[in-house]
């Protein structure tokens, strides 16, 4: 039995992900036994901004946080911007803090969160130039590979993602964390 048999996890991401973030940890939250979920603003497929193409399997206008057992959030500037200005996204993203479930946050991804008001007294990290819009959403904000906090798992970079996909599969076999809240 693999890790994660009969988990569900969320993918949330739109038109200029950073490939690698997506790519990554979906094939390790499947390879660990999960089933996995394209969320996406709008239907059809969404391109990496390095040609990567994914098959959107729900739009977020439909999504309901509580059919997952946890989110993952690619990074990339144009996805993480375009999507923290997507209502439906941020209600998605901040409803699994609400029903205290693991996310997975790299790079520029953690920008939705600041959206979605989620990070006060929160440890994280992100790509640097985040750095102060965490801290004023009330985060603390630390530069290392990964940090967890609670069932929040933060990275850097393309460089972190081994560390970010085992955390994200230990919080997640975790399941459920009474500190990840909204």
């Amino acid at each position: 039995m693999s890790t994660l048999d009969g988990k569900k996890i969320a993918f949330l991401a739109t038109d200029g992900f950073e490939d690698s973030e997506l790519t990554s940890p979906w094939q390790a939250v499947s390879d660990a036994g999960a089933t996995v979920v394209m969320i996406a603003p709008e239907s059809g497929e969404i391109t990496g901004k390095n040609g990567h193409t994914q098959k959107v399997d729900v739009v977020t206008a439909d999504a309901e946080a509580d059919e997952y057992d946890a989110l993952v959030l690619p990074g990339g500037v144009v996805n993480a911007d375009n999507l923290r200005l997507d209502a439906n996204a941020v209600d998605f993203a901040r409803a699994f803090f609400e029903q205290h479930k693991p996310v997975g946050a790299i790079c520029h991804a953690a920008w939705i969160l600041t959206e979605a008001d989620v990070l006060s007294g929160r440890t994280l990290t992100s790509f640097p130039s985040l750095r102060t819009d965490l801290v004023n959403a009330g985060a603390t904000w630390v530069d290392e590979e990964v940090v967890v906090d609670q069932g929040l798992v933060s990275s850097r970079t393309p460089d972190d993602l081994p560390a970010f996909n085992a955390k994200v599969i230990e919080e997640i076999e975790e399941g459920e964390h009474a500190g990840q809240t909204a």
